[in-house]
């Protein structure tokens, strides 16, 4: 029903241009009374978009309500500090044996990344009880090689949504990237 209507508003978003192009003045007569129509015209499309958009909205909140309540809700999340021993390619997550999530960065979000940014790659349901979390980053490493590596994380998942972070971080004292995987505390 969510794609219904989406769909549905999708198709007068767009339909909208079409309804303009018809109610030229050529084609409804021309002179200052056609053109204070068309500028009639165009403001309630206008309108009509801005509803549409706050409408998608409310519906894209009320779809991830529907399939990820907050009783079973994990979320995963990338970050990066610092960065310098390791540029980061590829992201591949695991859940409890299953791959959940396989992400290719291009240079503009790895420099956002570097920038503070906090990127969401996963969000799912779990049942109640204990799972194992696994990530597996590829990227350049020290000296430009290639650069595999993976993290676990076994947590206990109760009732009330988890939040988990993959942070990338470099270990100076070893001149190596360090990949931590922890807990949010809701």
């Amino acid at each position: 029903m969510i794609r219904f209507a989406r769909h549905t508003m999708l198709c007068l978003l767009f339909a909208s241009p079409l309804l303009q192009a018809e109610t030229t003045p050529e084609a409804s007569g021309s002179g200052a009374g056609a053109e204070v129509a068309l500028q009639g015209v165009d403001r309630q499309v206008q309108d009509l978009k801005q509803e549409l958009v706050a409408l998608n909205r409310e519906l894209f909140k009320l779809e991830e309500e529907l399939l990820y309540p907050a009783s079973t809700q994990v979320a995963v999340f990338v970050a990066v500090d610092v960065g310098t021993f390791f540029a980061l390619d590829s992201l591949t997550i695991e859940l409890d044996g299953d791959e959940v999530a396989h992400y290719l960065y291009t240079e503009r979000e790895v420099e956002a990344l570097h920038r503070g940014a906090v990127q969401r790659v996963f969000v799912g349901n779990l049942k109640a009880g204990e799972h194992e979390l696994v990530a597996f980053f590829t990227g350049k490493g020290p000296h430009e090689r290639d650069y595999r590596r993976g993290t676990t994380l076994k947590f206990e998942k109760s009732v009330g949504a988890r939040f988990l972070e993959l942070k990338i971080s470099d270990r100076v004292s070893a001149l190596q990237p360090e990949f931590v995987v922890r807990e949010w505390e809701p």
